[in-house]
């Protein structure tokens, strides 16, 4: 396969993937009524948020949410679901642990907007809607610390530890549903880390990931620009480079 290959069919996968990314509201405070709390080592106040290093600063992100052995996880996770190669910068390099942090302190992360009373029902069937007790960081927390010790189990070492191959094998078996967590479902879990590393991916890199705009490059998305509506159906490549909300050029 040539790279001209590689690249178009990487970027097919990931613009089909952009129909699969829910919107997320980010609104309220608080946890929805009936919502379980995990107890957080790190807790993510806005104020710490705030001072982390924003994106583009050339200084190293100080994750706010995760500890370093979930942190571990995270950038090795991404960096098999996005990987990078001939067309570009995977997710790693896009930032998109930072993304995924930095959502984790917001009113998202708590389910402030969800709808979190009972009866929850584990095997409700799908049109139902989500029925588990957990939020975001709930999931986030107790995913990552049952994935390291599945992978503990199964491969003598955590996932961060693993060689890329055996890193793919395990997030496989996440995906399929056949790794056994006791506090969350695996699948679940993959589902939150593949959809969020997606939205980091394409993000404005106002929110932490898509550094350089290496998403938009790779889709040819203009960003932010005020007008493009007249080359959405010419079949053509749209010729001036993408920019963020904040001015920032490809």
């Amino acid at each position: 396969m040539s790279a001209d290959d590689i690249l178009d069919s990487r970027r097919s996968f990931l613009r089909k993937s952009l129909t699969l990314i829910p919107v997320v509201t980010v609104a309220g405070s608080g946890i929805g009524l009936g919502a379980a709390v995990v107890a957080d080592p790190a807790p993510a106040q806005a104020k710490a948020r705030d001072e982390a290093a924003p994106a583009g600063s050339g200084t190293a992100y100080q994750p706010v949410f995760f500890t370093a052995e979930e942190w571990a996880f995270v950038n090795a996770a991404v960096a098999r679901l996005i990987p990078a190669d001939a067309t570009g910068p995977g997710a790693l390099e896009a930032g998109v642990p930072e993304y995924i942090d930095r959502q984790l302190t917001t009113p998202y992360a708590t389910g402030a907007t969800w709808y979190m009373q009972g009866p929850f029902v584990a095997d409700a069937a799908p049109e139902f809607g989500y029925q588990l007790r957990l939020v975001p960081r709930d999931i986030y927390r107790l995913g990552i610390a049952a994935a390291d010790d599945w992978c503990g189990r199964q491969y003598g070492k955590r996932f961060a530890e693993l060689d890329a191959a055996t890193q793919d094998q395990a997030l496989g078996l996440l995906e399929a549903g056949k790794a056994t967590f006791d506090a969350v479902p695996a699948k679940v879990f993959f589902s939150y880390l593949l959809t969020n590393t997606k939205e980091g991916f394409f993000c404005d890199p106002i929110h932490g990931g898509n550094k350089g705009l290496v998403g938009w490059k790779l889709v040819n998305f203009p960003g932010a620009r005020a007008d493009f509506m007249d080359w959405v159906e010419r079949g053509e490549r749209y010729p001036i480079p993408p920019v963020s909300i904040r001015g920032e050029r490809a």
